[in-house]
């Protein structure tokens, strides 16, 4: 009998055509796969996925009949509306393009939302790129597209596996990395970003993780003037990215 299984606006699901959707190409954001779930084909499917490193998660069967309510064989998929770009290849072109590099690492943003707003005002802002976890963030989406308006295809999105590891990287590659964070005593205004920068934001609820700020060539902060103590992340990215625009120009 023939594997059941169909395109949906932005997943698949179905083991054989999540097989199918991998051999042919298809860039993939992430893949849940049901626990416990056994065969050949569960087999090939994960030598696919790891092959092809995709991000993928054994979950109950409950997180799939939410997902949908088609049959879906103990496996669904989100597609992502774009091409992601390793960290090197992202570096070296925009080192080559003459551009002085500006980017943005993601901290583990799980808002789908958050994340579009800002790859939004990452574009209006000349960002070079926007690096994010394989693990623990917000899936490129439809939904994501179309808080962006049409941003997410004009600013390249980087997924790698370690985010200490990316620090280090923009490090040595000449590229600062500033942590905007409100636990410093440094204020964003008062840091140099004139030159080749990176800046890392944190989750919607913890911040930035400590590992990251330990690493980081700064921390700076925001000025809060009012009694709520935080501003929502998307809004703090796009503040201290438009410091990084006054600066330079």
């Amino acid at each position: 009998m023939a594997e059941k299984g169909r395109i949906e606006t932005e997943s698949l699901f179905g083991i054989r055509p999540v097989i199918e959707g991998i051999k042919a190409g298809v860039t993939f954001d992430r893949v849940f796969i049901q626990k416990g779930l056994k065969g050949d084909l569960i087999s090939e499917l994960r030598v696919l996925i790891d092959k092809h490193e995709i991000e993928s998660k054994t979950v109950p069967v409950e997180k799939l009949n939410r997902l949908t309510r088609k049959t879906h064989q103990g496996v669904f998929a989100f597609i992502s509306p774009v091409e992601f770009i390793s960290l090197d290849e992202l570096v070296l072109q925009t080192q080559e393009s003459g551009a002085n590099p500006l980017f943005v690492i993601l901290d583990q943003i799980t808002d789908v939302r958050n994340f579009g707003a800002i790859v939004r005002t990452a574009e209006c802002t000349g960002v070079n790129g926007i690096i994010i976890p394989k693990q623990g963030s917000a899936p490129v989406s439809a939904d994501a597209m179309k808080t962006a308006t049409g941003a997410i295809f004009n600013v390249p999105i980087c997924k790698v596996d370690n985010l200490k590891d990316t620090v280090y990287y923009m490090q040595s590659s000449g590229i600062q990395v500033i942590a905007a964070t409100e636990k410093s005593n440094d204020f964003i205004y008062d840091v140099d970003m004139k030159g080749p920068t990176a800046i890392v934001v944190g989750n919607e609820e913890k911040g930035i993780t400590l590992g990251m700020q330990k690493i980081a060539d700064r921390k700076a902060k925001l000025p809060i003037l009012g009694e709520i103590k935080s501003l929502n992340v998307s809004v703090a990215c796009g503040a201290v990215l438009y410091e990084v625009v006054r600066q330079r120009r």
